[in-house]
């Protein structure tokens, strides 16, 4: 049985724009270097052959891994979802830690669109996991590498 993999509407289009750019870039790229490379002689020794053809390999296993993740992706479009105080997949939630009173913004998404940079954290990671299902005003408390840190919902927004 194959388990279906949230991911938000924007994060499932970077991953196919970055599937037809493997396909129609980088793969015409990589075929015309290994013809190339053929035409210098002796495949046995010729270097750039053989690194032109581990490029070739590796872009054709990453094409299979974006190919397959979007086959099992449950593509969630954060706009389409009714607007609540509730943490759900693809909201953004505002936190309040409670002991320095800073303020944190996250947007909890799939694993392949996590990006602590940007503000984008994985459904897996335990911070998420303990928002979802929580409401404007709740209280969590996340186990970190530091101890234990609490934090209020702030502000859920759905955009």
């Amino acid at each position: 049985m194959t388990t279906r993999v949230p991911m938000t509407a924007v994060g499932a289009a970077k991953l196919r724009q970055r599937l037809q750019e493997l396909k129609n870039v980088d793969r015409p790229r990589v075929i015309a270097a290994i013809a190339e490379a053929r035409g210098h002689g002796d495949l046995s020794e010729n270097a750039e052959y053989h690194a032109a053809r581990e490029q070739q390999s590796f872009i054709e296993g990453r094409i299979a891994e974006l190919e397959h993740k979007l086959s099992q992706a449950h593509i969630i479009d954060v706009t389409q979802l009714t607007p609540s105080d509730k943490v759900v997949f693809g909201a953004t939630v505002c936190l309040a830690d409670e002991d320095s009173g800073e303020e944190l913004r996250y947007q909890i998404v799939g694993e392949d669109e996590a990006d602590i940079k940007a503000g984008r954290i994985s459904i897996n990671s335990p911070i998420a996991r303990a928002l979802i299902g929580k409401h404007e005003g709740d209280r969590i408390e996340v186990q970190t590498p530091n101890g234990v840190k609490a934090y209020e919902v702030v502000e859920v927004v759905y955009q």
